[in-house]
């Protein structure tokens, strides 16, 4: 399944998703704060994304919060951490088949747009 995981909140996000008209293209939309992350999508991502450290966003607030940023985590703890916590997923996600987009940087994008380029 074709897949956006985002934050309804988040202006970047939309801006991408607008930009890319993403969802008019048929992918599905998940708003990560209004509907959680299973276990199971989690596990997809890291599958595709080859490590949770690779969805894992340092940039959350609560990272520094929670003094994360003072710790050694692990797998494991990148995994329930972002299951507990929304903001800790780098967004937006983007699933397309068996390819992953992870995160709003320059380069990630442009290689989506490519993608959806190609539908």
């Amino acid at each position: 399944m074709n897949k956006i995981y985002h934050l309804a909140t988040c202006s970047t996000c939309q801006v991408i998703i607008k930009s890319t008209k993403i969802l008019e293209k048929g992918f599905a939309g998940q708003d990560i704060k209004t509907e959680k992350i299973t276990p199971a999508q989690i596990d997809e991502m890291k599958t595709l994304a080859g490590s949770y450290e690779a969805l894992f966003s340092r940039r959350a607030l609560k990272y520094k919060e929670w003094g994360l940023k003072d710790k050694k985590l692990t797998e494991k703890d990148y995994r329930q951490y972002i299951l507990d916590e929304y903001t800790f997923l780098k967004r937006p996600v983007v699933i397309a088949g068996k390819q992953i987009f992870i995160g709003s940087e320059k380069k990630t994008q442009d290689a989506l747009q490519q993608m959806l380029d190609r539908l």
